[in-house]
């Protein structure tokens, strides 16, 4: 996809190990306003490796009422979801906390009122440069999320998407100039590369062929329909397990209980796939993740929602250096090239176990496939990431220096 006005190519500089090993960090102290580790959310998670990147830095935490923590000691500042007078206060204390820039992270879900409108009361009441993440670019806004997004945008310094498919998105469906956009992709650990015969008997999983889905189970994974394809998987690789990992998302939990993981307890039972289909319904932590990673032979992210502009499971894939087999959603699309994986239509098991079956079955082509998907991911690790962000932390704080009387909004386009 081509570039436009000030975007950031993504993943284009080379891979350098040297920006994590100098201890390179911002010349700006930093606020990070988001959900936060240890809470079991994709953007706690992200937030901290994030925030981990960078010098100086205070946490505000986002979470529901009635989970406070634990939290780490940098974490001085909190909101509760629910309660739209804690996003002002929370604003104001970093107005005089002496922060030079606020990252603020934005996705469904994570924010408090109709459509997450609570978010604007703090960004409303913040005199600090803000920059805003944005983890998920909705493709149908309502009228209210659109209203919502664009004046979030419009507020900030510096407005951060993660593919060029999400910056894409936004100059479609809210009017957001690629001028106005960071790209940025998603944060993915240094991961060594290892045999994955390896790695299999420490999980239980010796001389299996492990096709792996993970991430927080919800019916917008799709794993029904790669339970639907393991049939024929086995016929032609009888050694074949699919592993599906990790809890069910806390907001469709409470929503709808376990329902999505009993539906495919359901279809496993009904198809007797009792051996060759293992649940791990649990959060894990970084380290058992990057096991489960490495023990994989083939990863599969069989998404039904072909709008979706980031998959932090696929960037991860990518950073294990696994071959990808996946429906063809936007980041798909833009990330995936034959000589990493193979896209297959949604509601298609047949293609879904050709897929699968031609990677098991080839352990040359996986390697391959293997090595390319990590060559590409070298520019998502972390330190390469936090030094995309530190510079846009410093390119706000820098210019809000230079307009003291300003509240430093819409700062993109004199400043890059």
């Amino acid at each position: 996809m081509a570039e436009g006005g000030n975007s950031r190519r993504l993943a284009a500089e080379p891979y350098s190990q040297s920006a994590n090993l100098t201890g390179a960090t911002s010349i700006s102290r930093t606020a990070f306003v988001s959900t936060y580790s240890p809470r079991q959310c994709g953007i706690a998670t992200f937030t901290y490796d994030l925030a981990t990147t960078v010098g100086e830095r205070e946490i505000v935490a986002l979470h529901p009422a009635g989970e406070p923590g634990p939290y780490p000691a940098e974490v001085r500042h909190r909101i509760r979801r629910d309660v739209q007078a804690d996003y002002a206060y929370a604003a104001y204390a970093l107005n005089d906390c002496g922060v030079n820039v606020v990252s603020l992270q934005h996705g469904q879900g994570i924010w408090g009122g109709e459509d997450g409108e609570f978010v604007l009361d703090f960004a409303r009441a913040l005199r600090v440069p803000m920059v805003v993440t944005l983890h998920e670019v909705p493709g149908q806004p309502t009228p209210a999320q659109r209203s919502i997004l664009t004046e979030l945008v419009d507020l900030a310094a510096a407005t951060v998407v993660m593919s060029h498919s999400a910056a894409a998105e936004m100059a479609r469906a809210y009017g957001v100039t690629p001028d106005r956009l960071d790209i940025v992709p998603h944060g993915v650990p240094h991961l060594p590369q290892v045999a994955a015969d390896t790695i299999k008997p420490r999980l239980g999983l010796q001389g299996r062929a492990v096709v792996l889905s993970f991430g927080l189970m919800e019916p917008a994974k799709g794993c029904e329909s790669v339970i639907e394809a393991m049939p024929e998987v086995i016929e032609a690789v009888p050694s074949a397990c699919y592993v599906i990992l990790g809890a069910t998302e806390p907001n469709c939990l409470a929503r709808e209980g376990d329902a999505y993981r009993a539906g495919l307890e359901g279809q496993v039972a009904a198809l007797d796939l009792g051996q060759s289909v293992r649940f791990i319904d649990r959060f894990v932590g970084r380290v058992e993740l990057g096991n489960w990673l490495e023990a994989a032979d083939v990863i599969v992210t069989p998404y039904p929602n072909l709008d979706r502009t980031v998959a932090a499971t696929l960037s991860y894939a990518m950073a294990a250096g696994k071959p990808i087999v996946s429906t063809p959603y936007a980041y798909a699309l833009e990330m995936l090239s034959p000589e990493i994986g193979r896209l297959v239509p949604p509601g298609a098991p047949k293609e879904m176990a050709h897929a699968i079956v031609e990677l098991l079955r080839d352990p040359a082509l996986r390697a391959s496939m293997g090595q390319r998907s990590y060559e590409r991911s070298r520019g998502m690790v972390w330190w390469e990431v936090g030094s995309q962000y530190r510079r846009i932390f410093d390119r706000a704080a820098l210019a809000a220096a230079s307009m003291p009387h300003s509240r430093a909004r819409r700062l993109t386009a004199v400043v890059a």
